[in-house]
């Protein structure tokens, strides 16, 4: 594992919310999660133990098979010396990767989630977005116990692509969200896209790829190789609720974003994830007034 790491920061970036009923995290600091896989269930539990080592512990059949899987999901070998090299020349960016060091970009384990998010959280705040995927999930998964913690695998492409209108009901998602996440899980399971061909190439050809899918805009697909491959060469574009963390943490309401982005370069997509944690921990100016 690359030092510095905080496993607690980097579960916080991946969850969103305290309600992500996927990836939990628990009050003695275990990250739990249940990888659902071709109808197996693997449980997941990771503890950190010192400031770069990870103790991790999978159960179930081809437990090994997941070790690479966790490691890329918490970023545990992802170098951020050109992130930290270049944040250090922005004054209120350094102060915010200072008091955030450690965070590494997390993933999701899989195209088909990134896919889900990048759909269900279009144009919508992260608190309205979350709540809609928590009943998604709880929709069309099955929990599985942990001691006394229910564990719910992200639901399988196979639930959603078979499921009736009737079966979103109380969801919360739109008619039109439901006929993305279908295309998607169709897309997937068809072999239409290729998680595989889209890791081979570049981040333009694969937003151009993506957005081949029906739903998939310029932004979702900017979130999906984020959050989904770990490309931190993209930031996701015209994002309100980034515009205003920016403007608050830098105290300047007048900041021109493009210029940040330019500076940070390749490493602009640790960006993203330091303005979130921003966001949910109240963190708001970070200037010397």
């Amino acid at each position: 594992m690359r030092p510095p790491y905080r496993l607690d920061l980097t579960v916080e970036a991946l969850r969103r919310v305290r309600g992500n009923v996927v990836d939990i995290m628990t009050p003695d600091g275990r990250y739990l999660r249940a990888l659902s896989n071709s109808g197996d269930v693997n449980v997941v539990e990771v503890r950190q133990i010192s400031r770069d080592r990870l103790d991790v512990r999978i159960s179930g059949r081809a437990a090994r098979a997941h070790v690479q899987t966790i490691a890329a999901m918490l970023g545990t070998e992802v170098d951020l010396r050109d992130w930290y090299k270049r944040a250090n020349h922005i004054p209120w960016l350094k102060r915010l990767a200072t008091e955030l060091r450690g965070v590494k970009p997390p993933r999701y384990p899989e195209l088909w989630e990134a896919l889900c998010h990048g759909i269900v959280f279009q144009q919508l705040s992260i608190a309205a977005a979350a709540t809609i995927m928590q009943r998604f999930v709880e929709r069309f998964s099955t929990p599985v116990k942990h001691g006394v913690i229910p564990l719910y695998p992200f639901p399988r492409p196979e639930a959603v692509a078979d499921a009736r209108e009737a079966d979103f009901r109380d969801t919360g998602l739109s008619r039109m969200k439901v006929s993305y996440l279908r295309a998607a899980a169709h897309a997937i399971l068809s072999g239409t896209i290729d998680p595989a061909h889209i890791d081979r190439l570049s981040s333009e050809a694969a937003i151009s790829e993506l957005r081949t899918i029906r739903g998939i805009g310029r932004w979702s697909a900017a979130v999906v190789l984020l959050r989904g491959f770990g490309r931190l060469d993209v930031f996701p574009p015209t994002d309100s609720g980034v515009s205003r963390a920016m403007k608050l943490l830098s105290s300047n309401p007048r900041i021109d974003e493009q210029k940040v982005l330019a500076a940070l370069d390749g490493a602009r997509g640790m960006l993203y994830f330091h303005l979130l944690l921003g966001r949910l921990r109240g963190i708001r100016s970070l200037t010397n007034d």
